[in-house]
């Protein structure tokens, strides 16, 4: 009997690519949001079911008396949205799987790799802090009530649509013209990225699986190439032979940009390595071909080039590089 899912959302940059991994596998597949699907079309086979999740009346009408093995909600992001689904779905599903985030781990963390049983706290971003209490309500919740919930979280994890450093395109525009572009510390720290085809594998193992209940996993990639690395295969990836890296402490970016310095401080600054032990002992399929950062730095700079509508600059962002390159750039002897 193929597994039932129901993913809410499901048209996102990570969603997608499980959503198609689940009906390449041959599950029941379920897609419940409101009908937006942007630059990501879902495959053939998968129900719609047009709901607003805030709205937990409209979902209980639209879904009726539907039960389903696993339940994904890939759009909470604070715990008031997470008690809501504790209320939906108690009692018509046999997997609660929340996705949290691996900014959520000790920041800095004290060892590497880091692993399931890293602690979790991040004094730096409220976003990974939300993500946290989260996770503690779902605990409560499974102890307490034995709600069926599986932890999971991705770290940086992409898709063809998606630049890994802050500023995207503009970043990529400014290489093309010869323009310096900034690179957070000295370049050196140690990054993990992850195709979202690649987390789908390891995502969609962990459905309907009754040893994943109770438990958390993050599910990331084995690859860990430095931020200067990371820099130069989209460099590579669009043509630039040569691109200027110009190092700048994330302290000063942070003073200069608080948005900008809230994911570094509070994520990327920081070398990020994991042990993904626990989620190949349940999902042995995961992590035996994945996607070198240097090739899917090409799929996305295709697909930007197919796509020159998305091709857009920040102004704003624009003057900051330029501000912080006449700052920071090496002065000739």
């Amino acid at each position: 009997m193929s597994v039932s899912v129901l993913f809410i959302g499901g048209t996102g940059r990570i969603s997608t690519s499980c959503v198609r991994e689940a009906v390449r596998q041959g599950m029941d597949v379920t897609v419940l949001n409101r009908g937006r699907t942007g630059e990501r079309a879902l495959p053939p086979g998968v129900d719609t079911v047009t709901a607003d999740v805030n709205d937990p009346q409209a979902v209980r009408d639209a879904l009726g008396n539907a039960t389903y093995d696993a339940v994904v909600n890939w759009v909470n992001f604070t715990p008031a949205q997470v008690k809501r689904d504790i209320d939906l779905f108690a009692g018509r599903t046999g997997q609660y799987l929340f996705i949290s985030s691996a900014s959520a781990y000790q920041t800095p963390p004290a060892r590497l790799p880091v692993t399931e049983s890293t602690p979790l706290k991040n004094p730096f971003w409220q976003y990974s802090r939300d993500k946290i209490a989260c996770e503690e309500l779902l605990v409560a919740a499974y102890r307490d009530a034995d709600f069926p919930a599986t932890i999971i979280r991705p770290s940086h994890t992409y898709d063809e649509t998606m630049l890994p450093f802050d500023g995207g395109w503009t970043v990529v525009d400014r290489m093309r013209k010869g323009k310096p572009v900034i690179v957070h510390g000295d370049g050196t720290s140690l990054w993990t990225i992850t195709h979202s085809r690649d987390f789908a594998v390891g995502f969609t193992g962990l459905l309907g699986k009754e040893a994943a209940i109770g438990e958390a996993f993050h599910i990331t990639g084995d690859e860990a190439p430095t931020w200067n690395q990371i820099f130069r295969h989209v460099a590579d990836a669009a043509g630039v032979d040569d691109p200027e890296l110009v190092h700048v402490p994330s302290d000063a970016i942070a003073a200069a940009d608080a948005n900008w310095g809230a994911g570094l401080l509070g994520d990327k600054a920081h070398s990020m390595v994991f042990d993904n032990a626990k989620v190949k002992a349940l999902v042995p399929e995961f992590g035996r071909s994945t996607t070198p950062y240097k090739l899917g730095a090409r799929e996305v700079l295709a697909w930007y080039d197919a796509h020159p509508e998305h091709q857009v600059a920040d102004a704003e962002t624009d003057a900051l590089m330029d501000r912080l390159a006449e700052r920071y750039a090496p002065r000739p002897l």
